[in-house]
């Protein structure tokens, strides 16, 4: 199949952000839907950096381009479509080496590692993509601990499709502590 034959699925979520909504779950339920060969298509008010990493361990690759100050359009295909992003290989980097971050330092084989992330006071969806990022850039029996502003329930459904083991500690102040094993 060529991309001009490929069907487009297109999401806006500017008018969630604008809001403050949590957009994530109109996302994924978006990429659900996609068939092999769907091109989709995400219009956001920034530059969505994390998704590409969380959209990466779903088999998708991605570009995102500025169209004006608060207007990102950000594309996926399936990773064997990937020269369907103007075989450029610049657009994909720009989403997805920024999204593994510099947060992984060599650990000798066999010993798990641990990374700790404050998400206290991001804006959604920011904890979650930030979470999920961090688990794609751990290998098998690493663990992710997160403290977050309230027990994350986006994120937790996430956990149980990808099967990642996890422990939630809510705390007096309201605020959640995750505990998540990359499996």
């Amino acid at each position: 199949m060529e991309r001009k034959d490929a069907k487009v699925v297109e999401l806006d979520v500017r008018p969630h952000l604008r809001k403050k909504l949590e957009p994530f779950q109109l996302i994924m339920d978006s990429v659900k839907s996609l068939d092999k060969d769907d091109i989709f298509v995400l219009h956001a008010t920034f530059k969505p950096t994390p998704l590409f990493g969380v959209l990466k361990m779903k088999g998708l690759a991605g570009k995102a381009e500025r169209i004006g100050p608060e207007h990102w359009i950000s594309t996926f295909v399936n990773k064997k479509n990937k020269s369907w992003l103007d075989g450029s290989s610049e657009g994909e980097d720009n989403g997805e080496n920024e999204a593994q971050g510099t947060g992984s330092e060599a650990v000798p084989d066999g010993e798990a590692k641990v990374v700790s992330l404050d998400n206290r006071g991001l804006e959604p969806p920011q904890p979650m993509i930030r979470t999920l990022s961090a688990l794609d850039r751990c290998r098998p029996g690493d663990e992710v601990h997160i403290h977050n502003d309230r027990v994350p329930m986006f994120l937790i459904e996430e956990l149980h499709s990808l099967g990642y083991p996890y422990t939630v500690e809510e705390q007096p102040d309201g605020s959640a502590k995750v505990k998540i094993q990359k499996a």
